[in-house]
């Protein structure tokens, strides 16, 4: 880890005062901040965590709040002044979080009131702070932000989303960071002066590292949107000139949908990344759309973006493949398919649980992502899908994510979702949930499906929905189109 140009993430961060001077940072509403005037809000809030929280080296804070500004001078204020990041899923209830907070020794909770229509209440004994109560602005600036730290030294605390069971606190380190995310910001050609909007959410590793991070290392104006809206996204795009348009393949389906006559053409470049992105959307975005570059790539919370294309590959990599692994990376399939990694962004562990870590990560140093996958003979990944994911129908193995692949090329189906049900003959059988953007029946997409896949993959069963449920992340919640599936009888 050696020969990195900053030893932390706030000593990167408050550089960027210097770097990019009075170039716009942050645009949030009416707000709009400079590099410099950021990094001087960033030394008052480190002031504020030492003077009124008593947060000193190691001491953990945790951040349960949507995108905006005020995020943004939070962690890396908190970072300044030696604490460690423990951001929490603004989707997550009460007990949930509180259960994060506990387990994390989190010295103090930051919260924004109101968001969504809720108060954010924090676990008996652990302080509770509102982003905009003053407490950002009520510090004198620290003057030996970040001097302690160092590369090593553990800067972040991510939980998982807690879909496969409760959720694990992976520890992460300044230096892991910010090597991963300066190759990151070449791979997606992110440079000075792009207009950065961000639907990522910061509690994620997409919208925190791949966001604010990358757009701090290269100087980016940071556009922080706390919810979702197409509509409002559009706005902005057209308004600021956006660039740079990362997201979940949920968020150019919106805007493959948008109404015509919307002014789009300064986006230059996409980023998307998924176990399920279809072929089709990826052919979509880069013929329907102005960017000029899209990039794919894999990546997870454990070992942050594993793989990536790269700038020349060829349109048919970029359309089957995630890309292949990022410097410092080795991958490589087991025997039953699932994809292992290794490398020096390996997390540390999972927090207080030695258990799951060794489970995780084998003696030999190979992180079990639990997705399953294949490398081509250029040494590109292609993603089969999550091990959990895949169903078995008269001892067939049926992975939902090439299903859905197949679903979403038929011309009236706009998204798409597998999974397998109870069936009293074959076990399991595939049950389809669909976001239709034109008229078609149940019975003719199965028919269309007998075509173009063998028969134990094609659907037994179609439901139509209007929208599917999406984690905060853009993730499609399988476990809740799971809830309440009766068995299909033959």
């Amino acid at each position: 880890m050696s020969g990195a140009k900053w030893r932390s993430i706030p000593e990167m961060a408050l550089s960027a005062g210097d770097r990019f001077g009075d170039a716009e940072a942050v645009v949030d509403g009416a707000l709009r901040l400079t590099f410099r005037e950021l990094a001087d809000r960033i030394r008052v809030a480190a002031g504020a965590y030492r003077e009124q929280l008593g947060v000193r080296k190691g001491d953990r804070v945790a951040l349960w709040a949507p995108n905006s500004a005020e995020w943004i001078v939070a962690a890396f204020g908190l970072l300044a002044a030696g604490g460690v990041l423990v951001p929490v899923n603004t989707r997550f209830k009460d007990t949930e979080a509180h259960d994060i907070v506990r387990r994390s020794g989190a010295k103090a909770l930051l919260v924004q009131g109101g968001f969504l229509d809720r108060e954010f209440t924090g676990p008996r004994g652990v302080p509770v702070v509102d982003l905009t109560s003053g407490f950002l602005t009520s510090g004198a600036p620290l003057a030996d932000a970040a001097r302690d730290l160092g590369e090593d030294d553990l800067a972040d605390i991510i939980f998982t989303s807690g879909t496969t069971g409760r959720p694990k606190g992976v520890m992460t380190t300044h230096g892991q960071t910010l090597r991963l995310y300066d190759e990151w910001c070449h791979l997606a050609g992110l440079r000075q002066g792009d207009r950065y909007l961000m639907v990522n959410p910061y509690f994620h590793i997409f919208g925190y590292k791949a966001g604010l991070v990358a757009s701090l290392l290269r100087g980016a104006t940071m556009l922080p949107v706390p919810v979702f809206d197409t509509a409002r996204v559009l706005d902005l795009v057209e308004r600021e000139r956006v660039t740079v348009l990362p997201g979940p393949p949920t968020l150019y389906h919106s805007l493959l949908q948008a109404p015509p006559g919307r002014d789009l053409s300064s986006l230059r470049v996409a980023v998307t990344g998924s176990a399920d992105i279809p072929v089709e959307l990826v052919r979509r975005i880069t013929t329907e759309l102005p960017f000029r570059y899209l990039m794919t790539g894999y990546g997870l919370t454990e070992a942050g973006t594993v793989t990536a294309s790269r700038p020349g590959d060829p349109y048919e990599a970029v359309a089957t493949t995630v890309g292949r692994p990022c410097q410092g990376f080795d991958v490589r399939i087991a025997d039953d398919g699932e994809v292992l990694v290794r490398g020096y962004a390996v997390m540390r562990g999972y927090l207080d649980d030695p258990a799951a870590t060794a489970e995780a990560i084998d003696c030999d140093g190979w992180l079990h992502t639990g997705d399953l996958g294949e490398l081509d003979e250029d040494g590109r990944l292609r993603i089969g899908g999550r091990k959990k994911d895949m169903f078995i129908v008269g001892g067939f193995n049926a992975y939902p994510a090439e299903i859905e692949g197949f679903l979403l090329e038929h011309p009236a189906v706009a998204q798409a979702a597998v999974i397998g049900v109870p069936d009293e003959r074959l076990g399991q059988v595939g049950r389809a949930f669909v976001v239709a953007c034109e008229a078609v029946s149940a019975d003719e997409l199965i028919a269309w499906s007998r075509e173009r896949m063998a028969g134990f993959k094609v659907p037994r069963s179609v439901e139509f929905r209007d929208a599917l449920p999406l984690g905060a992340t853009g993730k499609v919640l399988k476990d809740q189109l799971a809830q309440d599936q009766e068995p299909q009888l033959p």
